[in-house]
């Protein structure tokens, strides 16, 4: 069986390392991929929003399922550009991605059909969205409607800043077209865990819960990030919380995605947040979320292969998605200066001292290769993820390999789980 993962960054390091981990002859693609990556399967140089190119060496190959990483070229239609060549894709069509790629979208599916998430509006005039923050007069956010590397999200404390936003937004465009159109939404109060769910177009399996950590420093302090760690499972997420977003969200959100033409198929991501009404939905992806991935992907019990598969063609109800027992950590080790300006090239070390440790994995995020060292080439550079029985024992895994890792203007946060801790040492 041949199979591509397009993508080159830390979450299809995991899928790549998941995938390998099913067993069964085959051989296995990414592209780009990284260096992490080539460990397990051929990097082909082509890049993931090149969706004609990836189209056709996956023809060409014969490849047999593409598994998507990144929300870009499943906005572009990668899934529907493979689906009329005959090969099988995890992942959603371009219809059916815009519950990412469209806030906008998002939002008006989830009001139309009475799916839980905050009061909003949407506005493509900036005059009239600073109109409307006015009237808000607390704090709210302010949403790019467009794809925006996970930056589009701004919290503004009052309308004042507010106005701010949107002027860099749909005046001065910071995000380029993504912003000209907007959602404001009230600020919802609770905790914040994300869903992973694998659906087949009619149906769902859900993974273990997961909670990321989206400010750049410790205490939760400093700007928004792609994402600095994650741990899972998340105790915010009792049994009954999930099987509510299963039956308030998940479900619900299936079967208005094929009331509106577009089944859903692949992995949809709900960023739920756990208020004293119940679960409501923060946003929607269309595709795993990275580092969720890194800590999710270790706790999975089931084949990966067989699951995407099974989505794929619509048939995920004879499969089996378990959850292995413990918990997963991921520590994100960044280049100095990221989520802004930050230089590329430093020489990485301690790869092989952190590789020796039990129960931990390095997942490669921004890294190339120069001659025969591994260089920094993004602002994430790693996904150090360690898993074990206890909480406490993934996280002692995964910060004693971080500690192994270095290269010039490194830094992570020290602090990731600590919402888990506190909750496991009252319990």
């Amino acid at each position: 069986m041949k199979i591509l993962v397009v993508g080159g960054g830390g979450r299809e390091h995991a899928l790549v390392w998941a995938i390998a981990r099913s067993g069964g002859a085959m051989k296995l693609y990414a592209a780009p991929g990284n260096p992490g990556i080539a460990e397990y399967a051929e990097c082909i140089p082509i890049k993931a929003e090149d969706v004609t190119g990836l189209a056709k060496f996956a023809v060409s190959e014969g490849v047999n399922l593409v598994a998507v990483g990144p929300e870009v070229p499943l906005c572009m239609g990668i899934a529907d550009i493979l689906g009329e060549a005959g090969v099988a894709v995890f992942g959603p069509s371009a219809g059916a991605a815009a519950i990412e790629g469209s806030k906008v979208f998002a939002k008006t599916l989830m009001r139309k059909y009475r799916i839980p998430t905050a009061a909003f509006e949407t506005f493509r005039s900036f005059d009239d969205a600073c109109a409307y923050a006015r009237t808000l007069g607390g704090d709210m956010w302010v949403k790019a409607s467009g794809l925006a590397a996970g930056k589009g999200a701004v919290y503004a404390s009052n309308p004042d800043e507010a106005e701010k936003v949107l002027r860099g937004m749909m005046v001065d465009g910071v995000f380029g077209d993504s912003g000209s159109e907007v959602v404001i939404e009230e600020n919802m109060h609770g905790e914040e865990a994300s869903i992973f769910a694998v659906c087949d177009g009619a149906g769902f399996k859900t993974l273990v819960s997961s909670q990321d950590h989206k400010r750049a420093f410790d205490g939760d302090l400093g700007p928004n990030t792609g994402g600095m760690g994650a741990y899972a499972p998340a105790p915010v997420v009792s049994p009954g919380l999930m099987e509510r977003v299963g039956r308030e969200i998940l479900q619900p959100v299936l079967d208005a995605m094929a009331s509106e033409g577009v089944p859903y198929r692949g992995l949809l991501y709900a960023g739920i947040m756990a208020t004293a009404e119940g679960p409501r939905v923060v946003e929607f992806n269309c595709r795993f979320g990275d580092p969720e991935t890194q800590a999710v992907l270790p706790l999975l019990d089931g084949d990966l292969v067989e699951i995407m598969e099974a989505s794929a063609r619509g048939r995920l109800d004879g499969v089996r998605v378990g959850v292995r027992d413990g918990s997963a950590l991921c520590i994100v080790i960044a280049s100095g200066g990221y989520p802004g300006l930050y230089k590329k090239g430093y020489r990485i070390n301690g790869l092989d001292e952190a590789g020796h440790i039990g129960n931990v994995k390095v997942f490669h995020a921004g890294t190339a290769l120069d001659g025969d060292s591994i260089i920094t080439s993004g602002g994430r550079v790693f996904g150090v993820t360690g898993w074990g029985g206890a909480f406490e024992e993934a996280r002692t895994h995964a910060y004693d390999a971080a500690g192994k890792l270095s290269f010039t203007g490194a830094f992570y946060r020290g602090d990731i789980g600590h919402r888990a801790l506190v909750y496991y040492r009252k319990h």
